[in-house]
């Protein structure tokens, strides 16, 4: 059994535009679809029907989306009432359904992507990274480093002499087994109970991934089309570059 956490609780305050400040990014629409519903179609089409959604700004608006779609199972909500802070403490709040047991998909809302992204996530079993080699240089990206096919590093600063042989942007979702998740999830706890609630969820998936790379395989997804939205940009390349160049998701109807 594999259950997909969706993190959708923060409120996008980077995204400067008319929905800034009024809906979550999971919210925005191409192509006639919000993008919580893509993703909820995407995981269906990969026989994933145990989703847990992340929620905190505008909590309300995301569950009128689901009572409009009329999606069944209906997702499992949990709510991070101090969704302003970090996603570190998002995660905290789903601490239960990461540790729960089986293979568990850790999503950002907030991205566009085509179902050859999915396929790599959804493929097989176990631990898996995704990589996308070619990507915009810059701080903004998370980077994923290899040395021989092993994780070295996951951060948007790479540290200077750092030894690798592959880098790219990690695409911002991972799957984990039953092991990892649950590794996650008290890694997680610390850094709340350490007082770093506030940092990127990335910084544990880091903590992870450097007590033993070797378990994760990586998945590369070069070429496939997808971008995270976080600036007013980002939206306009969504809508004019990333979706005509998406494959149709295979399975449509809930």
């Amino acid at each position: 059994m594999t259950r997909a956490i969706i993190l959708a609780a923060g409120r996008g305050t980077r995204l400067r535009q008319a929905d800034a400040g009024v809906m979550p990014k999971c919210l925005l629409r191409f192509g006639g679809q919000t993008l919580l519903e893509r993703h909820l179609r995407m995981l269906r089409a990969g026989g994933v029907d145990d989703i847990v959604l992340a929620l905190g700004f505008r909590h309300e608006q995301v569950e009128a989306e689901l009572d409009r779609l009329g999606w069944t199972p209906r997702p499992r909500i949990v709510l991070n009432d101090r969704y302003e802070l970090g996603s570190v403490l998002t995660v905290h709040t789903v601490a239960g359904p990461l540790a729960a047991g089986g293979d568990v998909l850790l999503m950002d809302a907030d991205v566009l992507y085509d179902q050859r992204i999915a396929d790599a996530l959804l493929r097989g079993q176990g631990n898996r990274l995704l990589i996308d080699r070619d990507f915009e240089q810059g701080d903004e990206p998370v980077k994923l480093c290899l040395k021989d096919g092993v994780p070295v590093e996951l951060r948007k600063l790479v540290a200077p002499g750092l030894a690798y042989d592959t880098i790219g942007e990690s695409v911002g979702f991972f799957r984990f087994d039953e092991t990892a998740a649950r590794r996650l999830a008290q890694i997680v706890a610390a850094y709340v109970a350490a007082g770093r609630a506030g940092e990127p969820h990335e910084e544990a998936v880091r903590d992870l991934l450097l007590e033993d790379g070797r378990r994760f395989a990586i998945a590369d997804v070069t070429g496939a089309p997808w971008i995270e939205i976080d600036f007013p940009n980002d939206v306009t390349r969504a809508g004019q570059e990333i979706l005509p160049r998406l494959q149709p998701i295979r399975m449509e109807a809930p």
